[in-house]
Order: structure tokens, then C-alpha cells, then sequence
């Protein structure tokens, strides 16, 4: 490691800020033993910081000639040592934007927004704008202004959002193919910014770790560009260097902590180098990347799509030769090529499942078997559509037997029950283990599940089970059903238990003991029903387990009632009994109200309650229609009787 250096400023109060007054120095005696340095930071401190100051902000010869001629130490903005070296760490800063950005849920538009507001900040920050508004006039960074890592920042984030661009039309090219090359485009600008943060990296002003990282950076993007112009070859040795070489060494160079992002970086590039290696040759490769997509639960990234299409390509060869599937004693022709794609990987998948190192892998693959399971299901509901006269016609002719189309609908539909059966059957496994660690997980102040969250599973299986019986083609499968039947008594004693566990911690004896006696009641008719069911019966949870914790729980529950009765009749006294009346109607008797000092005391009934008042009388005036008003025609005038002679009158103005 070179030397260390501190810097202090020293200014005086009196002297307001920008008069020169200001002194800036490195402390080269303690820290760096060079003469050079030392004459340098006395000959700063004697002069007073002016003719320093003049020299930092480029005033001159004069300035240069008293800083004691030692251009080594001098950078644009403050006069540091050379070997004060500049540094950024590259990986964290592009992880950290990243999931902070929209990365975490794919947006790649976001994250290249935020690039752009953040080039814009930086430009502003340290002044080195392009142009004004009227006229643009391009500047690089060179080596000469390195002496602040913003400026590297400056390129990094120019890089990211040339990637983040290309990334989004990636997503956009799917369905509009002539975005392929403006991405190709991006993918090279982002390259080319990659190549010039490695060539200002070079200098003597970065350290070590920053070319390291830099370099690795611009191999990452490098294999990028060749991955997507199938250059294998190429890609594979770009990438191979940026693990092997660069990743990895870092990794081992540093603590556990910071070794992270090395390793999940190292993690991500795997998969690229053995696909490139099968599409050279390498007939192996494609067993390694099966292994890792069934390992992590998918891929993600640039190689998820090609992948994806791989295992397809693969297993379509596969499915040349598949020509039917058997189904409880009924063999059924399968046509359709993405059932029998499904069908092929049915197998790995379930192996996978079972294989899984942790419950959130096991999640990601349930997730994406019935993701497959249901594409299949459409498009055997696709045919079933323009085939339905025929299946009708072939429904009245075979007596209710239904067309083999409908049979491989209702095999396909089982496969999805009986999936997310399992799924939630093992998310049910992890929440009981929850919750025998329930007391520690209290201590440390964390939520605990609850029996309730059981409960909602075991809901959804009995309605998937439920699903199950009423497929087409098993209604007169006895076996079938009588097997359904079974497996619905051990979920229907495994909801009951978790609901009569929900009583106990809100106290409700009386409840739970009725629904720890129906728990055994359940278990007892699968134990006497399951005798030729035993093979069927081999994956679901064991009964004889659930009826020994129920006795146990049953014995349990007894003491705790018994000793809550007894704290009950221990704890009233006539003076705490409370009969809910407000204080204003029991003055006469005393006794302890805690909610007398409460927010909410029961003071008066309120809103006060209702009571009947007399109403105010109606009058009825019955004398009306007995009263003989007197004739009123000698008083009310005769309206004359008006003709011609009447209206010439009016016209003349004569009036009678």
C-alpha cells in the first residue's frame, strides 16, 4: 500500500469566505515521508494559502512558481499528492442503482430514466456541461481531472443507461423484431463507454481494485455484445476471463462481506459461458444448465429467454417419438406438441421439486410447472372448442363415455390439482415448523404465523380436492373417488385441528375439545378405510401423528380450562362485579371500576334512550259540511251582453 495523506483546511474567522485566506496542506511529515511533499506543504503554510490558492485555481506562473514547483502534487480543483489515488467501487454502485431502480421487478425504462437524472446532477455538480441550450460542445474527461471520482461516475453512468436501453428493447424485440438492431446499437454505445472508463482507469490516479473492477466491468459488457451477435466463441472466452480472472480474485482478496457481489456476479455469468459452450459443441453443457435452471427455479437475465427456448428445442425432439400417454387403465393419443413438451419434462420437474435445497427455490418451481401446466391446458382447450358437435355426437353413441381429447383435458387438469396441492401442502409444512419456533420468534420481536394462516390453505385443498371428483370421464371411477375421499377426511382432520388450535388461544375451551373430538373422528375413519389405499396414501401428512398430538393437546387443554376457571372465581369479588350499567344509576353502590380512569368511562347512557311523550291534539272541523252559506247572486254584476254596436263604441272610445 503507497503512503496515506489527510488534508486540513485551516481559515481565518474574520476574513470572509473567497478573500484567499483559506490553507489547504497535506500533512506529508506524518504521513508521507517524501521531500518533495513536505518542501511543498511548507512552502503552502508560509505563503498563506493566496499564492496556493492562485495556483489551485490555474492565477498564473507566479502561482505555479510558489507552489515550489512540484506539478505532481497539483490537480484541478486541490493541490493533493499523486499517490492519493482515486477509487469507485464499480459492482456495488451498478447493483445498488439497479435494485433500487426498478431492476428488482424488470423495469428497465425506470432504471434508464434514473441514469439520465443522474448524469444531469453530476453534469451540474461539477460543471462540465455540453454547450448551453443554443449550441452543444462536447468534453471528455481525461486524466488531468481525475482527481474526483464523479467524473468516473460520470462515464459508469453513461455506460448503464446506453445497457439499460438496450435492455428494454430486448423486451420490446420480441414482438417487434426490427428493434433488434437499434439494441445491437445500444449494446456497442455501452461498450464504447466501458472501453473509455478502462483506458481513464489505467491511470496512475486509480487504484488497483478500481481497474480491476473496471476492467471486468467492460469484459461484462463485452460478452454481452457477442452473446447477442452469436459469436459464441468469442463470448465465451470474454466471459470466461471477466469469472476466472477477475471475479474470482476479487472475491478471495477481500472479507466474506464484500466478497458477495463478487460471487453473485460469478453466479450470473455461469450459465452464459456453458450455454456458449453447447453452441460450440459441447454436448455436456446442456445437462449442466438444466441442472442450473432446476437449482435456482429460472433463470433470469439475458440468458433466460434463450435458455428457455433451448430446453424447448430439446424436448421437442424428445416428444417426435411420444406418441400417446397412459392414464388410469386408458391410454389417450396425445397430438398437440406443447402437451407433449409438458409431458416430457413432467418427470424432471417433480424431480427438481423434490431436490430443492430451500423453500423458496421449491416456491419458484411449483410456480413454474403449473405455469407450463396451464399453457398446456389451453391449448387442449383450443382443439376441444371447434370439436364440440363431434364430442357431443361421441358422448350419445359410447354411452357417456367421453372423447380422448376430454380425457387428456381432465389428465392435464389433474396434474395442476394435484400441484397445487403439494405446493400448498409443503407451504403448510413450513408454517408449522413456524410454529413450534413460535416462543423464540416472540422473544425477538418478529410476527409469528398463527393457526389461521394454516387454515386458509387447507381451504384452498379441499376445494382443489373438491375440483378433483368432479372431472369428466372419473365420475364412475370408484377407486378414484374413493380415494379423493380418503385424502379429504385427513386435510378435512388437519383444518379441524388448526381451528380448534385458534379457540385455544383465545380461551374457547368448550369449542376446541368438540373440534379436537372431530379430529379424532376423521383420523379414525381414514385408519379403518385405508387398507387398500396405503400406496396412495403414502404422501400425504401421517394420521397416527396428528392423533397423538390431539390426545395430548386434548389433556392440555383440560388443565388449562380448569386452572382459567379457577383464576376466574378467584379474581371476582362483589365489589368488582361490574353489570354494565353507566355510574350516573349505580351511585348507591360501590364498587372497583377500572374504567372510571380510562379514555373510555361509562358514564350515561348515550345517545340517551327513547321515551314516549304525549302527542299534540288534531282538529277536525266536522261543522263545515253542515252550513248553508246565504245567496250571493243579486251582488255579483251581470256582465253585459256585447255585440257589433258594442265594439264599434270601443273603438270610438264611448264607453256605457
Amino acid at each position: 500500500m503507497g503512503p496515506t495523506h489527510q488534508a486540513w483546511v485551516l481559515r481565518d474567522p474574520i476574513t470572509p469566505r473567497g478573500a484567499g485566506r483559506s490553507i489547504r496542506f497535506v500533512c506529508a511529515r506524518l504521513y508521507c515521508p517524501s521531500p518533495q511533499c513536505t518542501a511543498a506543504s511548507a512552502a503552502r503554510v508560509q505563503d498563506g494559502g493566496g499564492a496556493a490558492g492562485r495556483a489551485r485555481r490555474g492565477g498564473g506562473e507566479q502561482g505555479e512558481r510558489t507552489a515550489g514547483g512540484n506539478r505532481e502534487c497539483r490537480t484541478d480543483s486541490t493541490l493533493y499528492c499523486q499517490s492519493a489515488l482515486t477509487q469507485i467501487p464499480v459492482l456495488q454502485i451498478v447493483k445498488e442503482s439497479q435494485q433500487q431502480h426498478g431492476l428488482r421487478h424488470g423495469d428497465f425504462q425506470r432504471y434508464r430514466g434514473y441514469c439520465s437524472r443522474r448524469l444531469r446532477r453530476l453534469r451540474k455538480t461539477l460543471n462540465f456541461k455540453m454547450g448551453n441550450r443554443h449550441k452543444f460542445t462536447g468534453k471528455k474527461v481525461t486524466e488531468e481531472i481525475l482527481s474526483d471520482n464523479r467524473y468516473l461516475l460520470l462515464i459508469l453512468m453513461d455506460a448503464e443507461r446506453a445497457w439499460s436501453y438496450a435492455m428494454q428493447l430486448k423486451q420490446e424485440a420480441n414482438t417487434e423484431p426490427r428493434k433488434r438492431f437499434h439494441l445491437l446499437s445500444r449494446l456497442r454505445k455501452a461498450v464504447k463507454h466501458a472501453e473509455e472508463l478502462e483506458r481513464l482507469c489505467e491511470s496512475n490516479r486509480v487504484d488497483a481494485k478500481t481497474k480491476l473492477e473496471a476492467q471486468a466491468y467492460m469484459a461484462y459488457l463485452t460478452g454481452m455484445l457477442r452473446f447477442e451477435h452469436q459469436e459464441w466463441k468469442a463470448a465465451m472466452e470474454v466471459t470466461a476471463f471477466n469469472q476466472e480472472t477477475i471475479y474470482e480474485k476479487l472475491a478471495n482478496a477481500f472479507t466474506e462481506e464484500q466478497a458477495v457481489l463478487y460471487n453473485q456476479r460469478v453466479e450470473e455469468i455461469s450459465p452464459n459461458i456453458r450455454y456458449c459452450a453447447y453452441n460450440i459443441g459441447d454436448q455436456s453443457a446442456m445437462n449442466e444448465l438444466m441442472q442450473m435452471r432446476l437449482r435456482s427455479g429460472g433463470t433470469e437475465g439475458l440468458l433466460a429467454e434463450k435458455l428457455e427456448a433451448l430446453i424447448t428445442q430439446t424436448r421437442a425432439k424428445q416428444a417426435a417419438t411420444m406418441s400417446e400417454v397412459e392414464w388410469r387403465g386408458r391410454t389417450v393419443p396425445v397430438k398437440i406438441d406443447r402437451v407433449r413438451i409438458f409431458l416430457l419434462g413432467l418427470a424432471d420437474n417433480e424431480a427438481a421439486i423434490v431436490q430443492a435445497e430451500n423453500e423458496e427455490t421449491r416456491e419458484r418451481l411449483f410456480e413454474s410447472l403449473l405455469s407450463e401446466c396451464r399453457d398446456a391446458i389451453q391449448a387442449v382447450r383450443e382443439d376441444l372448442k371447434p370439436d364440440q358437435k363431434q364430442r357431443e355426437h361421441s358422448l350419445e353413441s359410447d354411452s357417456g363415455k367421453v372423447s380422448n381429447m376430454q380425457y387428456l383435458h381432465s389428465y392435464l387438469t389433474y396434474i395442476k390439482l394435484s400441484t397445487a396441492i403439494k405446493r400448498n401442502e409443503s407451504m403448510a409444512k413450513s408454517l408449522q415448523k413456524a410454529l413450534l419456533q413460535q416462543q423464540r420468534s416472540e422473544e425477538d420481536g418478529k410476527r409469528t404465523p398463527r393457526p389461521q394462516d394454516l387454515i386458509r390453505l387447507y381451504d384452498i385443498i379441499l376445494q382443489n380436492l373438491v375440483e378433483l371428483t368432479q372431472l369428466p370421464g372419473l365420475e364412475e371411477d370408484k377407486n378414484f373417488q374413493k380415494e379423493i375421499g380418503l385424502k379429504t377426511l385427513v386435510y378435512k382432520a388437519y383444518r379441524c385441528f388448526f381451528i380448534a388450535q385458534s379457540y385455544v388461544l383465545v380461551k374457547k375451551w368448550s369449542e376446541a375439545l368438540v373440534l379436537y373430538e372431530r379430529v379424532l373422528k376423521y383420523a379414525g375413519e381414514v385408519q379403518s378405510e385405508a387398507g387398500a389405499f396405503t400406496n396412495s396414501l403414502k404422501e400425504l401428512p401421517d394420521v397416527q401423528d396428528l392423533i397423538t398430538q390431539v390426545n395430548a393437546e386434548k389433556y392440555s387443554l383440560q388443565a388449562a380450562a380448569i386452572l382459567d376457571a379457577n383464576d376466574n372465581h378467584e379474581t371476582e369479588s362483589p365489589s368488582q362485579v361490574k353489570d354494565g350499567k353507566p355510574l350516573s344509576e349505580r351511585f348507591e353502590t360501590f364498587c372497583l371500576d377500572p374504567s372510571l380512569v380510562s379514555k373510555q368511562v361509562n358514564l350515561v347512557h348515550f345517545p340517551p334512550g327513547f321515551q314516549p311523550i304525549p302527542c299534540k291534539p288534531l282538529f277536525f272541523d266536522l261543522a263545515l259540511n253542515h252550513v248553508a252559506f246565504p245567496p250571493l247572486e243579486d251582488k255579483v254584476e251581470q256582465k253585459a251582453k256585447s255585440g257589433l254596436t258594442g265594439y264599434i263604441k270601443g273603438i270610438f272610445g264611448f264607453k256605457s
